[in-house]
């Protein structure tokens, strides 16, 4: 185990801290600080290596956890990431995105703050790359089998590097001009720097994965040339259709999904041009939806000089300690404050829109909100509490339904279940044989941590019918659930 009395002697968590807001709102990188080394391995010290280790439950891809801290604590970096990458394909972008349901698992958690996990295992493949650990792993020989993969996020990422490993030639379609999904252009700069997903794709590529951007699968090519060409398909394009706000007013100039918004910030942070790019430059703007792509615009349109952000949430404001209903080891609905939180703007709870206003040209020029209260399975309006806020810019943050139904999946007449999900079977084949299916497309909106794991388990369901067999790992069996996350 790490440290046999590291619990004791270090009893306080300590994460990096995050830059000055006043610094880091001038610019678009990454919001935490480097921490000193000696840090972070008396942090992986507290790690008690627990009989039975309920971090491993608390992540859907079986980690490691107790194992690679005690690495980290002894600094045997080559020997950390081996057994981090031993279940996770891309550490470094779970160790920035994932909300780490782990530490909310950590027996350590039960009496005392949580060993910083989440931290440890950015550390340890930030460690490996800059070491020269992490490099291509080439397949020693080819199967002659060939497997398209229709995504490029995390989950077709994880399935094309797995299949690749396992020797079969391997093509990642993607409609953007980039490699990477909701990660490129749907993360900002200041959560994810995008040089840390360029870098893997380097390797996948020196590995022999090939990658076919700016290709749409089902308009540029049509499903039946895609399967007549490759003997495998795996769909993983997300769940990208998004909840809209069916109110009075949702057609006036200035209001936009989030996902309208952010790829455009994106791209002009990276250097690009956008013609029209929506702006928040001195506008009153109002962000509906408190989860974490709400928390990305309110710090987008920050960066971009707004006026003032507003974000408003249906729910009412959780607590500050676990609800009786969500017990260890459960991920718990409490409060949190992200980076983009505390650099500006007002948060409300138990709002509701009632209409977006607008002024004689059509322009956004404010919402009529009211509040609420969950009374008997609904929402019911507190009377006398309706008023106006004023917004210039109104951005939807609501999250996603499913995927796009339009175009592959109606041409591959795959089954779909109430929800509009891709269905599959234990071995995540869709209704069509030699479809497979992995990530948000099959799950439902979901978190990068279980894209990863369910495109790493497809992968070995790819191989296994290609192959008759496989010893590639499946963390996760397709109808697994979290508990709360």
């Amino acid at each position: 185990m790490a440290d046999p009395r590291g619990f004791l002697k270090t009893r306080e968590r300590e994460l990096p801290a995050r830059r000055p807001v006043p610094v880091r709102i001038r610019d678009w990188k990454e919001v935490y600080e480097e921490q000193q080394l000696g840090t972070l391995q008396r942090q992986a010290g507290r790690c008690m290596d627990c009989g039975i280790p309920f971090c491993h439950s608390g992540c859907p891809l079986g980690n490691l956890i107790p194992e690679w801290n005690d690495l980290a604590w002894k600094g045997e970096w080559e020997e950390a990431i081996e057994r981090l990458h031993a279940t996770n394909n891309f550490p470094e972008f779970t160790g920035r995105l994932c909300p780490a349901p782990c530490e909310t698992a950590c027996v350590l958690g039960i009496s005392q703050p949580a060993v910083t996990i989440k931290q440890v295992e950015k550390t340890i493949v930030e460690e490996g790359f800059e070491r020269g650990y992490v490099t291509p792993q080439v397949p020693t020989r080819l199967t002659g089998k060939t497997v398209a993969v229709v995504g490029s996020g995390p989950a077709g990422l994880a399935a094309a590097q797995q299949l690749t490993r396992a020797g079969h030639t391997v093509a990642v379609f993607e409609r953007d001009d980039a490699p990477g999904g909701l990660m490129r252009y749907g993360i900002p700069e200041f959560k994810m720097e995008k040089g840390i997903l360029d870098r893997r794709i380097e390797q996948m590529k020196a590995e022999g994965t090939r990658f076919r951007c700016n290709t749409e699968i089902g308009v540029t090519l049509t499903a039946e040339q895609l399967r007549s060409r490759y003997d495998a398909v795996v769909l993983a394009m997300g769940a990208t259709v998004r909840r809209d706000l069916p109110v009075p007013g949702r057609e006036h100039t200035g209001t936009y999904q989030a996902m309208e918004y952010l790829p455009q910030a994106n791209r002009v942070a990276l250097g690009g041009e956008v013609e029209g790019q929506i702006l928040a430059t001195g506008k009153d703007v109002v962000v509906i939806g408190g989860g974490d792509t709400g928390a990305d615009c309110i710090g987008t349109a920050l960066r971009q000089g707004a006026k003032s952000v507003t974000s408003l949430e249906i729910m009412p404001q959780p607590g500050e300690e676990r609800p009786a209903n969500q017990p260890w080891p459960t991920y718990p609905m409490i409060f949190r404050v992200a980076s983009a939180h505390e650099e500006g703007g007002e948060r409300v709870y138990s709002a509701s829109t009632k209409e977006i206003l607008a002024d004689d040209d059509g322009n956004v020029s404010g919402l009529k909100i009211v509040e609420v209260k969950f009374v008997d399975g609904k929402f019911e309006e507190v009377e006398g509490s309706e008023r106006v806020i004023p917004a210039q810019l109104v951005l939807l943050a609501m999250g996603f339904l499913g995927p796009q139904g339009e175009g592959l999946l109606e041409q591959l007449g795959v089954d779909t279940d109430e929800r509009s999900n891709v269905q599959r079977d234990a071995n995540y084949m869709s209704s069509v044989t030699g479809v497979f299916v992995a990530g948000d497309c099959g799950r439902g909106q979901s978190l990068i941590v279980w894209a990863i794991a369910e495109g790493r388990s497809a992968a070995r369901g790819v191989d296994t019918w290609l192959m008759g067999d496989s010893t590639l790992p499946a963390p996760i069996a397709p109808t697994d659930r979290p508990l709360t996350v």
